[in-house]
């Protein structure tokens, strides 16, 4: 048993637990750190606080390791999928051929959104954000589904395969529908496709001409889903498991996440990179008097889509859109400006002393959104994509919550710095 942590308040010293993890990370157990002695630990963000135990994903960013129920994000990119690996972060184990076929089953009988539903979309106008709706039509699921959504774990957990399954078609279905709906196209009817050739369907097709995707499209869009399936306690999959703490059901809890990863710091990085490249090529320039910009310090002159605030070193999820990315654009052989941009910033990326010694590499962000462009997916889209794809993650981070019978409601506390207390003034006696 590890040497307790000694934190001394005043004359007093309080013995503090010390927990390790699997992959050997340490942590101070403070958890009664505020009963003992009145005291709590101000941690702004919560960027050193660990508001958990979980098994789903072990992220190490000094040392650009990632891996899912202890299996390397390379390992899963180069011989799974999105819908193999999304079965992993949910249950733990890879699935036999048995499970794999139950669980894609599962997936296309829910790939449908029901009339009535579809209704919601006249509500919305043209112009509504893609993530707006998406949280909106996801909580409404709840209310289409009530005896799966029913807020008391025991029941809700009881029917948890379905209304898993039910999640991650529905919320690729609903992305497909949103995209249509802001361009007042007609909505297309799931087909009996693997779960990306189905979204591409769903997405692109024409009621009298099937869009048939080429190999390379369907794995790069595979790809970018499963690189997204889980990355520990992030934003919003840290509300998923607030929310869901509170008893709250799955469907109720995936439209809080959506909500916290519409948020530009979180889920927009892909845009952001898009709207840089569009800047560049705006101001006629190639990309070369950017990269002299930004290397002489210019604050107007940010790379978007370089380096990780987690990754120290290099994010493990790049390399691998990276070549998806190359074989992607050789394929479709696509003329964009933007895209011959991005090329050239890469390349100054990856060669260039001064990005080097930063640590200024392309991230996942950057080939990302370089991919959607090349698809065809317009940037208002990107952070749909996002959530398509963190779904997997989101719903094994609720079922971690709801089958813990030792769980309790996540409430962080404050350190108050208001007025202190003060009398009432009437109306009348106010300056």
């Amino acid at each position: 048993m590890s040497t307790p942590a000694l934190l001394k308040i005043d004359d007093k010293e309080i013995a503090c637990p010390i927990m390790t993890g699997t992959e050997g990370e340490k942590a101070i157990d403070a958890r009664n750190l505020r009963k003992d002695t009145g005291y709590i630990f101000y941690d702004q963000g919560y960027g050193n606080t660990g508001s958990c135990e979980s098994a789903i994903t072990f992220l190490d960013g000094d040392n650009g390791i990632l891996r899912h129920r202890g299996y390397a994000i390379d390992q899963l990119a180069a011989h799974s999928t999105f819908v193999e690996t999304a079965y992993l972060v949910i249950y733990g184990e890879l699935p036999n051929p048995k499970q794999r076929k139950q669980f894609g089953d599962l997936l296309r009988q829910n790939a449908h959104v029901e009339t009535q539903m579809q209704r919601l979309f006249e509500g919305y106008p043209k112009d509504t954000p893609p993530m707006a709706m998406l949280a909106s039509l996801v909580a409404s699921l709840a209310g289409y589904y009530p005896d799966l959504a029913t807020n008391n774990f025991e029941k809700d957990l009881q029917q948890f395969d379905l209304s898993a399954a039910m999640a991650i078609s529905k919320i690729r279905t609903l992305g497909a529908m949103i995209y249509r709906h802001t361009r007042g196209l007609p909505f297309m009817h799931p087909k009996d496709l693997p779960f990306c050739d189905n979204f591409l369907h769903l997405m692109f097709s024409e009621p009298y001409q099937d869009y048939v995707a080429i190999p390379e499209v369907t794995n790069a869009l595979n790809l970018i889903l499963l690189m997204h399936a889980d990355h520990e306690q992030n934003c919003s999959t840290s509300t998923v498991r607030m929310v869901g703490s509170s008893g709250a059901n799955l469907f109720t809890s995936l439209a809080a996440g959506i909500a916290a990863l519409s948020g530009p710091l979180h889920g927009g990085a892909n845009a952001a990179v898009m709207q840089m490249l569009q800047s560049i090529h705006d101001e006629g320039d190639d990309g070369t008097r950017f990269i002299a910009a930004a290397k002489g310090g210019s604050k107007s002159n940010r790379l978007m889509g370089f380096g990780h605030a987690v990754y120290r070193n290099f994010d493990p999820r790049a390399k691998v859109i990276g070549e998806a990315c190359g074989v992607v654009l050789k394929k479709l052989g696509k003329s964009d400006p933007l895209l011959d941009i991005a090329q050239n910033l890469e390349q100054a990326a990856l060669k260039d002393d001064y990005f080097i010694s930063r640590k200024l590499y392309p991230n996942v962000d950057f080939y990302s959104g370089i991919i959607f462009r090349a698809l065809g997916i317009p940037t208002n889209m990107f952070t749909v994509m996002f959530a398509i794809g963190r779904s997997p993650g989101w719903i094994a981070n609720w079922r971690e919550v709801a089958s813990n019978p030792k769980g309790r409601i996540y409430r962080p506390r404050q350190i108050y710095v208001g007025p202190v207390k003060r009398d009432y003034v009437p109306m009348a006696q106010r300056g």
